[in-house]
Protein backbone atom coordinates (compact mmCIF):
# COMPACT_ATOMS: atom_id res chain seq x y z
CA UNK A 1 0.00 0.00 0.00
CA UNK A 2 1.36 3.55 -1.00
CA UNK A 3 1.42 5.97 1.84
CA UNK A 4 -0.06 9.11 1.77
CA UNK A 5 1.42 12.27 2.87
CA UNK A 6 -1.99 14.37 2.35
CA UNK A 7 -0.48 16.65 0.73
CA UNK A 8 0.53 18.10 3.96
CA UNK A 9 3.18 20.36 2.67
CA UNK A 10 0.55 22.80 1.30
CA UNK A 11 -1.66 21.94 4.30
CA UNK A 12 1.06 22.92 6.65
CA UNK A 13 1.63 26.32 4.66
CA UNK A 14 -2.19 26.89 5.57
CA UNK A 15 -2.14 25.85 9.14
CA UNK A 16 1.15 28.35 9.68
CA UNK A 17 -1.21 30.90 8.45
CA UNK A 18 -3.85 30.09 9.99
CA UNK A 19 -1.72 30.06 13.20
CA UNK A 20 -0.25 33.20 12.31
CA UNK A 21 -3.58 35.05 11.86
CA UNK A 22 -5.86 32.73 14.40
CA UNK A 23 -8.29 31.94 11.41
CA UNK A 24 -9.44 29.21 13.05
CA UNK A 25 -13.45 28.98 12.27
CA UNK A 26 -13.22 27.58 9.20
CA UNK A 27 -10.88 24.45 10.19
CA UNK A 28 -13.04 23.78 12.87
CA UNK A 29 -15.64 23.44 10.73
CA UNK A 30 -13.91 21.34 8.79
CA UNK A 31 -12.76 19.32 11.56
CA UNK A 32 -16.14 18.86 12.99
CA UNK A 33 -17.01 16.90 9.92
CA UNK A 34 -14.57 14.41 9.89
CA UNK A 35 -14.96 13.45 13.61
CA UNK A 36 -18.48 11.77 14.01
CA UNK A 37 -20.13 12.83 17.57
CA UNK A 38 -16.91 13.89 18.83
CA UNK A 39 -17.19 17.65 17.82
CA UNK A 40 -13.71 20.07 17.62
CA UNK A 41 -11.31 20.55 19.63
CA UNK A 42 -12.03 24.06 21.46
CA UNK A 43 -8.83 25.13 23.01
CA UNK A 44 -5.48 26.78 22.20
CA UNK A 45 -1.98 25.55 21.99
CA UNK A 46 0.70 27.69 23.75
CA UNK A 47 -1.69 30.95 22.70
CA UNK A 48 -1.92 30.39 19.36
CA UNK A 49 -4.35 27.94 17.11
CA UNK A 50 -3.00 24.97 15.95
CA UNK A 51 -6.11 23.06 14.74
CA UNK A 52 -4.51 23.50 11.07
CA UNK A 53 -2.11 21.06 11.88
CA UNK A 54 -4.74 18.88 13.68
CA UNK A 55 -7.01 18.69 10.52
CA UNK A 56 -3.64 17.72 8.87
CA UNK A 57 -3.25 14.77 10.68
CA UNK A 58 -6.87 13.92 10.70
CA UNK A 59 -6.38 13.74 6.76
CA UNK A 60 -3.46 11.57 7.15
CA UNK A 61 -5.60 9.05 9.23
CA UNK A 62 -8.28 8.81 7.19
CA UNK A 63 -5.99 8.80 4.07
CA UNK A 64 -3.88 5.66 5.17
CA UNK A 65 -6.85 2.90 5.71
CA UNK A 66 -8.09 4.07 9.06
CA UNK A 67 -11.77 5.63 7.38
CA UNK A 68 -13.74 4.43 10.73
CA UNK A 69 -11.54 5.05 13.21
CA UNK A 70 -12.35 7.42 16.12
CA UNK A 71 -10.52 10.76 15.91
CA UNK A 72 -10.73 12.17 19.37
CA UNK A 73 -10.04 16.01 19.86
CA UNK A 74 -12.59 16.88 22.48
CA UNK A 75 -12.20 17.78 26.21
CA UNK A 76 -12.91 14.47 28.15
CA UNK A 77 -12.51 12.10 25.38
CA UNK A 78 -8.93 12.43 25.16
CA UNK A 79 -8.15 10.97 28.69
CA UNK A 80 -5.40 8.14 28.97
CA UNK A 81 -4.50 6.60 32.31
CA UNK A 82 -1.15 7.37 33.50
CA UNK A 83 0.91 5.97 36.60
CA UNK A 84 2.76 8.48 38.40
CA UNK A 85 -0.70 10.32 38.13
CA UNK A 86 -4.31 9.21 38.00
CA UNK A 87 -4.65 10.70 33.83
CA UNK A 88 -3.15 12.74 31.01
CA UNK A 89 -5.46 14.98 28.69
CA UNK A 90 -3.48 14.75 25.14
CA UNK A 91 -4.38 16.94 22.39
CA UNK A 92 -5.48 13.63 19.42
CA UNK A 93 -5.82 10.52 20.21
CA UNK A 94 -6.73 7.74 17.36
CA UNK A 95 -8.98 4.31 18.25
CA UNK A 96 -9.15 2.05 16.15
CA UNK A 97 -11.67 -1.38 16.53
CA UNK A 98 -10.83 -0.82 20.84
CA UNK A 99 -7.37 -0.35 20.17
CA UNK A 100 -5.01 3.14 21.18
CA UNK A 101 -3.19 3.73 17.46
CA UNK A 102 -1.90 6.97 18.17
CA UNK A 103 -1.55 9.71 21.15
CA UNK A 104 -0.59 13.22 20.21
CA UNK A 105 0.87 16.38 21.30
CA UNK A 106 0.59 19.88 19.62
CA UNK A 107 2.80 22.82 21.15
CA UNK A 108 3.87 25.74 20.40
CA UNK A 109 6.02 29.02 21.51
CA UNK A 110 6.39 32.40 20.65
CA UNK A 111 8.98 34.60 22.09
CA UNK A 112 9.57 33.98 26.09
CA UNK A 113 12.31 31.63 24.86
CA UNK A 114 14.15 31.03 28.76
CA UNK A 115 11.90 29.20 31.14
CA UNK A 116 9.42 28.20 28.47
CA UNK A 117 11.59 26.21 26.99
CA UNK A 118 12.47 24.04 30.01
CA UNK A 119 8.78 23.86 30.97
CA UNK A 120 8.58 22.54 27.77
CA UNK A 121 11.04 20.05 28.02
CA UNK A 122 10.27 18.62 31.63
CA UNK A 123 6.69 18.07 29.95
CA UNK A 124 7.43 16.29 27.32
CA UNK A 125 9.84 13.22 29.10
CA UNK A 126 7.10 13.70 31.87
CA UNK A 127 4.17 12.90 29.85
CA UNK A 128 6.16 9.81 27.56
CA UNK A 129 7.79 9.05 30.92
CA UNK A 130 4.17 8.94 32.49
CA UNK A 131 2.83 7.06 29.66
CA UNK A 132 5.15 4.18 28.88
CA UNK A 133 5.26 2.95 32.54
CA UNK A 134 1.25 2.77 32.64
CA UNK A 135 1.19 0.90 29.64
CA UNK A 136 4.12 -1.57 30.80
CA UNK A 137 2.00 -2.58 33.99
CA UNK A 138 -1.28 -2.75 31.46
CA UNK A 139 -2.69 0.34 30.96
CA UNK A 140 -3.85 -0.24 27.12
CA UNK A 141 -4.05 -4.33 27.75
CA UNK A 142 -2.78 -6.40 25.58
CA UNK A 143 -1.75 -4.23 22.15
CA UNK A 144 0.87 -3.45 19.33
CA UNK A 145 2.26 -0.07 20.84
CA UNK A 146 1.11 3.19 19.40
CA UNK A 147 2.29 5.93 17.97
CA UNK A 148 3.37 8.50 20.22
CA UNK A 149 4.21 11.83 18.31
CA UNK A 150 5.23 15.32 20.06
CA UNK A 151 5.09 18.18 17.34
CA UNK A 152 6.37 22.04 18.28
CA UNK A 153 6.45 24.96 16.24
CA UNK A 154 8.78 27.77 17.75
CA UNK A 155 8.47 31.38 16.08
CA UNK A 156 11.89 31.65 14.10
CA UNK A 157 13.65 35.52 15.69
CA UNK A 158 16.18 36.66 16.43
CA UNK A 159 15.83 35.64 19.97
CA UNK A 160 15.49 32.01 19.11
CA UNK A 161 17.97 31.69 16.95
CA UNK A 162 21.06 33.73 18.81
CA UNK A 163 23.53 31.46 21.12
CA UNK A 164 22.55 31.41 24.01
CA UNK A 165 25.06 31.11 27.49
CA UNK A 166 24.39 28.26 29.82
CA UNK A 167 25.59 28.48 33.94
CA UNK A 168 27.11 25.03 35.16
CA UNK A 169 29.21 25.84 38.15
CA UNK A 170 30.37 22.79 39.26
CA UNK A 171 30.34 20.02 35.99
CA UNK A 172 30.28 21.03 32.12
CA UNK A 173 26.93 21.03 30.15
CA UNK A 174 27.14 18.80 27.50
CA UNK A 175 29.35 19.64 24.15
CA UNK A 176 26.14 20.20 21.53
CA UNK A 177 24.31 22.44 23.83
CA UNK A 178 27.49 25.10 24.31
CA UNK A 179 26.17 28.25 22.75
CA UNK A 180 23.29 26.75 21.13
CA UNK A 181 20.35 28.38 20.29
CA UNK A 182 16.76 27.95 21.87
CA UNK A 183 16.01 26.25 17.98
CA UNK A 184 18.80 24.54 17.98
CA UNK A 185 17.98 22.97 21.71
CA UNK A 186 14.65 22.46 20.52
CA UNK A 187 15.63 20.29 17.66
CA UNK A 188 18.26 18.15 19.81
CA UNK A 189 15.40 17.61 22.05
CA UNK A 190 13.14 16.09 19.31
CA UNK A 191 16.06 13.62 18.67
CA UNK A 192 16.83 12.52 21.33
CA UNK A 193 13.05 12.09 22.49
CA UNK A 194 13.20 9.55 19.72
CA UNK A 195 16.10 8.19 20.20
CA UNK A 196 15.57 7.04 24.12
CA UNK A 197 12.30 5.98 22.77
CA UNK A 198 10.24 8.35 24.49
CA UNK A 199 8.19 9.24 21.41
CA UNK A 200 7.43 7.59 17.95
CA UNK A 201 8.78 10.73 16.50
CA UNK A 202 9.30 14.19 17.49
CA UNK A 203 9.25 17.16 14.45
CA UNK A 204 10.42 20.81 14.92
CA UNK A 205 9.45 23.41 12.91
CA UNK A 206 10.40 26.70 12.55
CA UNK A 207 8.11 30.40 11.44
CA UNK A 208 8.76 33.93 11.42
CA UNK A 209 5.55 36.01 12.74
CA UNK A 210 4.63 36.98 9.23
CA UNK A 211 4.08 33.92 8.14
CA UNK A 212 0.36 34.48 8.25
CA UNK A 213 0.95 36.04 4.58
CA UNK A 214 2.71 32.98 3.19
CA UNK A 215 2.99 30.32 5.69
CA UNK A 216 6.20 30.34 5.33
CA UNK A 217 7.78 27.83 7.58
CA UNK A 218 11.20 25.36 7.90
CA UNK A 219 12.90 22.60 9.88
CA UNK A 220 16.45 22.13 11.34
CA UNK A 221 16.94 18.99 10.30
CA UNK A 222 15.52 16.09 8.25
CA UNK A 223 15.17 14.04 10.82
CA UNK A 224 13.50 16.07 13.06
CA UNK A 225 11.29 17.55 9.88
CA UNK A 226 7.83 17.33 9.76
CA UNK A 227 7.97 15.55 6.35
CA UNK A 228 9.59 12.85 8.32
CA UNK A 229 6.99 13.07 11.23
CA UNK A 230 3.94 12.62 8.77
CA UNK A 231 5.33 9.77 7.00
CA UNK A 232 6.52 7.89 9.83
CA UNK A 233 2.38 8.69 10.92
CA UNK A 234 1.27 7.43 7.83
CA UNK A 235 2.88 4.17 7.74
CA UNK A 236 1.74 3.57 11.41
CA UNK A 237 -2.08 4.35 10.28
CA UNK A 238 -1.22 2.22 7.40
CA UNK A 239 0.15 -1.04 9.43
CA UNK A 240 -3.18 -0.54 11.92
CA UNK A 241 -5.12 -0.39 8.99
CA UNK A 242 -3.82 -3.92 7.47
CA UNK A 243 -3.86 -5.68 10.71
CA UNK A 244 -7.19 -4.94 11.58
CA UNK A 245 -8.37 -6.30 7.81
CA UNK A 246 -6.33 -9.50 9.16
CA UNK A 247 -8.24 -9.84 11.99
Amino acid sequence: MTLNLADFDNRAHEAIKAFWTGRSKAIRKQLEKGITGQGARAGVVGGKNMDGFLLLIQEIVRANGLGHAQILLKKGVVTLPGFFRPTKMWDLLVVNQGRLVAALELKSQVGSFGNNFNNRTEEAIGTAHDFWTACREGALGDQAPPFIGWLMLVEQSDKSSKPVRDKSPHFPVFPEFQGASYAKRYEILCRRLVQERLYTQAALMMSPETAGEDGEYSSLSEITSLKNFVTSFAAHCAAEAARAKIS
